[in-house]
């Protein structure tokens, strides 16, 4: 799957555009986790503890927009993007999306 921030794939030309295609996952903090990133602030620097869960969160938003994309006969999508809202306390709403299409060499 080629995936884009922007409207156009260098070498390729779209021949068919198939839609919205979105991938969603909603994740919340451990109780462990958010003790050590409470010991992480302590010292400051870099909170790997959420940077890895940030990761993971928007890489598993990703697969499913993908997977979704694949399903509707895809093999591009264009103009990606992250979204990401704070549902409650400790619960995030990851939202990755784009426009499927189907791409051909130019």
């Amino acid at each position: 799957m080629i995936v884009s921030t922007t409207n156009e794939i260098a070498g390729y030309r779209v021949v068919r555009h198939l839609g919205l295609v979105r991938g969603i996952t909603v994740r919340s903090r451990s109780v462990v986790g958010n003790f050590f990133g409470g010991i992480q602030t302590i010292f400051g620097g870099k909170l790997s503890v959420y940077v890895n869960l940030a990761e993971a969160t928007r890489q598993e938003a990703f697969e499913h927009m993908c997977e979704h994309a694949s399903d509707a006969g895809a093999n591009a999508i264009i103009g990606m993007r992250y979204d990401a809202n704070e549902i409650m306390d400790g619960v995030t709403e990851v939202l990755a999306y784009g426009t499927a299409v189907v791409v051909e060499r130019a």
